[in-house]
């Protein structure tokens, strides 16, 4: 009888030490899953967070380039080199939708396709390379600041963050866009814009 005792008290302590090691390898498991989605979260956040930069800085070269071949805005710097720093933001752009390319899921990367679009739009008739009217300038950047919020709102889903900010009022506060031309025919002043 004290023999089944002693096997007993062993095979007791045996399975609490075994279920001892398998709540810690699966604890250990899931805190090493947890890292390593915050590191991917951070990765991403900050390929998200650059590559709105880079489009943010396109945007600029493109509305520079617009303003002064319109003649909406004087600039001692050459036409030429304002198509050489619009070139160099476009390639700077490139890189940071490759990071997003890489890291991020279905939605993000399909809104980040359309930022790409509008954008080319927009650089196409900053250079001139497609006519339009100042009309036309301004829906470009219209659609490209809803593609831009669009982007903003699946990457916050896809980051896990909450709330929203969609809407017309929004998309309104980015436009970067030169003021209609007066009524006595000359250029209007540039907006400021508020680049929120």
């Amino acid at each position: 009888m004290e023999a089944i005792t002693q096997l007993v008290t062993i095979a007791a302590v045996l399975l609490g030490a075994l279920t001892t090691y398998v709540t810690n390898q699966l604890a250990e498991r899931s805190k090493r899953q947890e890292a390593r989605r915050v590191r991917w979260d951070e990765k991403k956040f900050d390929a998200y967070a650059d590559y709105i930069s880079k489009v943010r800085a396109t945007i600029s070269a493109n509305v520079v380039l617009y303003e002064v071949r319109e003649g909406i805005r004087p600039m001692s710097r050459s036409e030429q080199d304002l198509r050489l720093d619009l070139t160099e933001a476009g390639r700077v752009q490139a890189i940071a939708f490759e990071r997003v390319m890489l890291l991020a899921g279905d939605a993000v990367i399909e809104a980040a396709h359309t930022v790409q679009e509008v954008m080319a739009a927009c650089g196409r008739q900053a250079q001139g390379a497609v006519e339009g009217t100042l009309d036309d300038w301004s829906e470009l950047h219209s659609a490209t600041f809803r593609a831009i919020n669009q982007f903003h709102e699946h990457a916050r889903v896809d980051l896990g963050v909450s709330g929203r900010f969609e809407g017309v009022q929004h998309s309104a506060r980015g436009l970067l866009t030169p003021g209609s031309r007066n009524a006595e025919g000359s250029p209007g002043d540039p907006q400021s814009a508020d680049h929120g």
